[in-house]
């Protein structure tokens, strides 16, 4: 299994680590200061050194309850971060975060090589007519609006999500979209209880054949239960990481790329080893 990103071909036979570079003031862990082009060098150099493979720049949150900025702030912040990333590692994967096509186009054009698109059922045709038209991959999220009443714990299957993202991935592959990745969306739309159901049957979605991206990193579904803050849960994300690695994950979006190169490089070696 494997995408083409920035002229290159990226293979899954190990798991990637996509690491969270947050433009937004509005994250709900952490955010690089824009205006402090030093800081956000150090950031980006940090998570390559540690491991990264994929840079995922955003500048809109899409934290729950939050208010998504006007489309020319999202741009003003991306735009001076994609450009000084850009020309200081020209040849580094980077995604965009976002769900608007006006800012995809515009970030492709300053050197995007995938969007990361969190939007879901509400996924706008024009965003996947960017998409098919430069060739690039696509992350199909599923998530559900705050504003949609939940089924019950009970009721919720991951039959569910595996449904949605196989009709999705047909809808982009007829649409011309070359390369797709799937994201079960913890954390969107979802219960804490059915994040886990999500997290226990996560192989279930193997069956679709595109890569799987889980981002897990310090989110509610770990710190709330254990009664905690985002900036206390690195042992759960952990955690939480390796269940999705031996679930069939293939991409760790996270905040902490060390700690998931780690984890990586230890389910690598399991691996190998009960292969002996």
């Amino acid at each position: 299994m494997s995408i083409r990103i920035h002229n290159q071909v990226m293979s899954f036979s190990r798991p990637r680590v996509m690491a969270i570079i947050n433009l937004s003031p509005d994250s709900f862990y952490t955010s690089c200061d824009i205006t402090d082009e030093q800081f956000l060098l150090s950031q980006v150099e940090s998570a390559l050194d540690s491991g990264a493979d994929i840079l995922d720049i955003g500048a809109c949150s899409t934290r729950p309850n939050s208010q998504p900025v006007k489309p020319d702030i999202e741009w003003q912040l991306l735009s001076r971060g994609l450009d000084i990333i850009r020309h200081h590692w020209s040849d580094t994967p980077i995604s965009v975060d976002t769900f608007r096509p006006e800012i995809a186009q515009q970030a492709i054009a300053h050197g995007a090589d995938m969007i990361n698109d969190v939007s879901g059922a509400n996924a706008n045709r024009d965003m996947w007519n960017i998409v098919a038209k430069y060739r690039i991959p696509y992350v199909m999220t599923h998530s559900q609006p705050i504003t949609t009443n939940l089924c019950s714990d009970s009721d919720f299957t991951i039959t569910q999500v595996l449904d949605f993202l196989q009709q999705q991935v047909d809808l982009l592959h007829r649409h011309g979209v070359a390369d797709t990745i799937i994201d079960p969306g913890f954390g969107f739309g979802k219960t804490i209880m059915q994040n886990y159901t999500i997290l226990r049957h996560l192989d279930i979605l193997q069956v679709i054949h595109a890569p799987i991206l889980v981002g897990i990193s310090r989110k509610s579904m770990l710190y709330q239960p254990l009664g905690n803050t985002p900036q206390d849960v690195l042992p759960a994300t952990v955690a939480a990481n390796v269940l999705a690695l031996e679930r069939g994950a293939n991409i760790l979006r996270v905040h902490d790329i060390e700690a998931a190169r780690q984890a990586i490089e230890v389910f690598n070696l399991t691996s190998s080893a009960l292969k002996l």
